[in-house]
């Protein structure tokens, strides 16, 4: 299993970070990271929301369908997803401190199948690529809640 784990302060309250990471409607405008992203799932974002997202990984397109499996607002929510033989959750927990807001988000990856545990090990030493991008994707969603932040 791969994993690792992001801490960021957001100089914005939790309901602001929280609604501004599911924006997924503005995503691709948002986060510099996404190509496209489009919404499959139809009503307000929530519990069981599911989407199709495209970004460029190591020089590569990739596009992956995620699903919120967990949904706190404004504290925690959870994407899940299914590809190539591995499950993978991506996880935020918001907690208030002070005006702004810690964010802590937890990836990990569990290989399914034999081969995707093969590429497993050849996918650990990606991770600190991958671990970068990600941090990359936050700093965005950052800039993004606190320039939504009343001042």
């Amino acid at each position: 299993m791969a994993r690792f784990t992001i801490d960021k302060y957001i100089d914005a309250r939790r309901e602001v970070v929280f609604d501004t990471a599911l924006d997924l409607h503005s995503a691709a405008e948002n986060i510099r990271g996404i190509e496209q992203l489009e919404v499959l799932t139809e009503g307000p974002i929530g519990l069981g929301t599911r989407f199709r997202e495209t970004r460029i990984m190591f020089k590569k397109e990739a596009t992956e369908v995620m699903e919120i499996s967990v949904f706190d607002r404004p504290s925690r929510f959870v994407y899940k997803a299914e590809s190539h033989g591995c499950k993978y959750l991506t996880s935020y927990d918001l907690v208030q401190e002070g005006t702004g807001t810690r964010l802590s988000l937890v990836f990990l990856a569990e290989p399914q199948t034999f081969m995707a545990k093969v590429l497993g090990i050849v996918f650990s030493f990606m991770m600190k690529a991958c671990m970068k991008e990600v941090d990359k994707d936050l700093e965005d969603l950052k800039a993004v809640a606190e320039s939504r932040a009343p001042k």
